[in-house]
């Protein structure tokens, strides 16, 4: 027979069981959704595009990408320096050989600023200009020289440093202190030239292209406006093609494989092109307020440093971290995938 103490000991229990059965109900539940979004995850990696990022970033990542992309960015902000001198005593030669250009600069001075010290003090600058071209312009070059080819030597050994198969330096890797200014030196040059042809493909194909618009009367028609901008697109995506080829065939020290190249190369070709258009709408709105009229123009010119030179690195890295059937054994510290 059946005491109340008993059925009610047995009611308790049934009543504590009911939380535990629900309790691991829930727990195989959270258990099953976790396994299937890590099968989801696993899936998502194993595709190839997936995977190739995803190596190309943590190769990045490993080799410092971040810190040579900001060591980059210094030295392209310290070499403006030299340069504005440069232009410093470009404007002096200027001004020298055209005396009524510079006295009507003095003449917009006095009428556009109200403080007699103020303009004084800008007439006084643009006469030290003037007078001090030569020695300035020199000192600019030697000093923008110098600058450019440290530069030079920092974006070389960070793109080395991507592709490398080891993290390491090896004995191959070290050259003689005049070796490697003499090779800074030539690809600097290099890299000038192959900016000034990038620079003079996408200035004519747009004078060009806009002669021939008007030539043809074409600008009247409103549904040929978006080929034309496509069409100045690819231009501008071509010339960036070339500058970043030579940075990636001529910087590393081993050549990489040609389909990862070309490949690579594109993908800086375009990254930059979005790059660029980002800037233009982004920097009018930094100066457009009382601070960004002061430090906008700064922030931009180092913001677009750093991410140029950080899509460099990137690259640099997806063209090292590219897999092809046909590739040959790679080197242990960096196995095939």
């Amino acid at each position: 027979m059946t005491t109340p103490e008993q059925k009610t000991s047995r009611a308790t229990g049934a009543v504590e069981h009911e939380p535990a059965a629900a309790e691991n109900n829930r727990s195989d539940t959270v258990q099953t959704t976790l396994n299937g979004v890590k099968k989801a995850v696993n899936h998502v990696e194993r595709n190839p595009v997936v995977a190739h990022f995803l190596r190309a970033t943590e190769r990045f990542n490993d080799r410092m990408g971040n810190q040579f992309g900001a060591a980059i960015t210094y030295f392209s902000f310290l070499s403006l320096i030299p340069m504005l001198m440069v232009a410093f005593a470009a404007g002096g030669y200027i001004l020298a050989s055209h005396p009524t250009l510079l006295e009507d600069i003095f003449a917009r001075i006095l009428s556009n600023v109200s403080d007699p010290t103020l303009a004084a003090t800008l007439q006084n600058t643009i006469n030290t200009a003037v007078q001090q071209r030569t020695a300035v312009g020199l000192v600019g070059l030697l000093v923008a020289l110098y600058s450019g080819i440290n530069w030079m030597g920092n974006l070389r050994e960070a793109v080395r440093a991507q592709f490398r198969d080891v993290w390491e330096r090896n004995p191959d890797d070290k050259e003689k202190i005049w070796v490697k200014y003499l090779r800074d030196m030539v690809a600097l040059v290099g890299l000038l030239i192959a900016l000034i042809i990038t620079l003079s493909i996408t200035s004519i194909s747009g004078a060009a292209q806009q002669t021939i618009i008007n030539i043809l009367h074409l600008d009247a028609i409103g549904w040929l406006k978006p080929a034309w901008r496509l069409i100045g697109l690819s231009i501008s995506v071509f010339a960036n093609y070339l500058l970043f080829f030579w940075i990636f065939w001529r910087l590393p020290r081993h050549r990489p494989r040609k389909k990862a190249l070309l490949r690579g190369t594109l993908l800086a070709a375009i990254g930059f092109e979005v790059l660029k258009i980002i800037m233009t709408f982004t920097l009018p709105k930094l100066v457009s307020s009382p601070s960004g009229a002061a430090f906008g123009s700064v922030l931009g010119l180092m913001a677009f440093f750093y991410f140029f030179a950080r899509l460099i690195l990137f690259c640099a890295s997806w063209i090292a971290t590219a897999r092809y059937q046909d590739d040959p054994p790679r080197a242990e510290g960096n196995p095939p995938v």
